[in-house]
């Protein structure tokens, strides 16, 4: 038997005599061993360990409470024996190393507040804190079951939105030689693109959609832009699909949606970036005497109306 625990058993009900109720009068035994019936978990310690700290243990084992015996001498606890020799190690030492699993640091708690013992639960409660944060995800990356779905999270969505659409399973051609590779460039952007606007931008997967490889661009509840990857060649003597990657053009299209964030607070790189884009594709004379956000403001306009007659997740 070691100090803190001499068995763990399961205790079956018995016929004879009902447990005593008496008051404990823990003083006059000093640094003496109790036995301790915890839910079934046998354990022996001191009255000093018990009564070291101002907590129910203190004060059932110091007279101010009663407390049950069996006929064998055993004090009876009705709580689950499995974390008390934990207790009882807080109890010696104001410290203890806790559990790994966040399950049993919740148990341990939940004990801990039964027997008033706030040091352990204040210890409880900081390793559950830190633990969620070491573990909260840096962003969460919708995938669409649903054409209502979709629909309900853009048109639910503050922020803009960026659908990257992939089904590798639409096998309907053969594909060229470096499709794979194009289709695996562009779930690597999207994921990079996710992580570097996370809480800027609302990105979402769908993986139902007839299109092999679509960007797809929403601001405001509305469709803004859409970039396929996937057109048909006749290289061969069949159709073969073929999947690219536009980089440059999707990348520029995701700052484009930033101009839709609520509130639109102007961001110079933004517009520095979408109006030198524009402006180099622009053969127009007039746009040259005119102001960054002047530019950014026509792209707005045109973009804004362009689609505003489409229907949402076409």
């Amino acid at each position: 038997m070691s100090g803190d625990t001499c068995l763990t058993s399961t205790l079956c009900p018995v016929a004879g005599p009902k447990p005593k109720t008496c008051s404990f009068k823990g003083g006059s035994l000093g640094n003496k061993y109790v036995r301790l019936n915890v839910g079934g978990s046998l354990y022996y310690t001191t009255v000093q360990v018990l009564t070291r700290h101002d907590t129910m243990l203190k004060a059932m084992f110091s007279g101010r409470m009663e407390v049950l015996t069996d006929k064998e001498g055993w004090i009876l606890i009705d709580r689950c024996g499995k974390h008390f020799g934990t207790i009882l190690n807080y109890l010696r030492d104001d410290t203890i190393a806790l559990p790994k699993h966040r399950q049993e640091i919740k148990e341990l708690m939940a004990e801990a507040k039964y027997y008033l013992i706030q040091g352990l639960v204040d210890m409880c409660q900081a390793a559950l804190q830190d633990r969620k944060d070491l573990y909260e995800p840096v962003c969460n990356i919708p995938i669409i079951t649903s054409p209502k779905e979709e629909e309900r999270l853009i048109e639910s969505s503050m922020k803009p939105v960026v659908k990257l659409l992939y089904n590798r399973s639409n096998n309907k051609y053969s594909y060229t030689s470096n499709s794979d590779d194009n289709l695996l460039k562009n779930i690597e952007l999207f994921d990079k693109l996710s992580l570097r606007f996370n809480g800027r931008v609302l990105f979402i997967k769908d993986v139902i959609g007839d299109e092999i490889c679509c960007w797809s661009f929403y601001g405001q509840g509305r469709k803004l832009a859409e970039v396929c990857c996937t057109s048909i060649v006749y290289a061969t003597e069949k159709k073969q699909t073929k999947v690219e990657f536009p980089e440059a053009r999707i990348y520029e299209e995701t700052l484009n949606v930033l101009l839709y964030e609520t509130p639109r607070v102007p961001d110079n790189s933004l517009l520095e970036a979408t109006s030198r884009s524009r402006s180099q594709a622009s053969h127009s004379e007039d746009d040259d005497g005119f102001e960054l956000r002047d530019r950014v403001r026509r792209i707005h306009v045109k973009r804004y109306s362009t689609y505003d007659d489409r229907q949402l997740g076409h």
